[in-house]
């Protein structure tokens, strides 16, 4: 029969949880007394029951094996200690380092910026004027640079834009020359008149604005001897 996977909690039963007490606690000592015996170590171990009950065992005496561990805790902490406040040590000079580097530089700001000139001395002066002449060689520079980036910038896009204007004169040229073709190739349809003959029609009209004229007889008369 295989056994299950033990849960680790609390064992509700008061019987259950004395028997495994017994049984794990019988275990323990044993696996303590074959770890002195066969590794040659040093074990000590106490368990206490729930009901206060002392189970102890020790390789060799346990008043020795408690002095052994307090000795060696006390060691342990000792050289926690000693680490520590070396490293206290060190913060505190790193700390003060620091606190004189930003004094430095908050000094030098202000000569920068021509503030406590006055407790200058001249070589102090000449090295401000100095280190200034550096930074506005350093800043001409950086201009001179970005001033020409944008110039290179522009002649590509001015570059860009001649093309284009190019080849879209070029497609207008081309559209006039076929628009020209086509007229050029359109015959002319018969009782269609051309331009020349267009221009050579006449064309006599007469505006009136009111009633039409009244004829009278002569004046018929006039005009049909006139068509005949």
């Amino acid at each position: 029969m295989v056994r299950g996977k033990t849960q680790m909690k609390r064992i509700e039963n008061p019987t259950s949880r004395q028997v495994t007490f017994s049984k794990r606690r019988s275990g323990l000592l044993k696996k303590a007394f074959e770890l002195s015996v066969l590794c040659d170590a040093e074990v000590g171990l106490m368990v206490f029951s729930p009901r206060g009950k002392l189970y102890e065992f020790s390789s060799t005496s346990m008043a020795k094996t408690i002095e052994r561990y307090k000795s060696h805790s006390k060691d342990s902490a000792n050289h926690h200690n000693r680490v520590t406040e070396q490293n206290i040590q060190q913060l505190k000079f790193e700390t003060a380092a620091l606190q004189k580097k930003i004094q430095f530089l908050e000094a030098s700001k202000k000569k920068l910026l021509a503030e406590n000139l006055d407790s200058c001395s001249i070589e102090e002066l000449h090295q401000t004027e100095a280190k200034l002449e550096q930074s506005l060689q350093k800043i001409r520079g950086k201009k001179n640079r970005l001033l020409e980036d944008q110039m290179a910038k522009l002649r590509e896009k001015q570059a860009a834009l001649l093309r284009e204007n190019g080849a879209l004169r070029q497609k207008v040229e081309e559209q006039c020359k076929m628009q020209q073709t086509r007229e050029q190739t359109v015959p002319v349809t018969e009782g269609t008149p051309s331009n020349e003959e267009e221009q050579k029609i006449e064309v006599e009209t007469e505006l009136h604005i009111g009633w039409p004229p009244v004829r009278s007889p002569k004046t018929n008369k006039a005009v049909k001897k006139h068509s005949e």
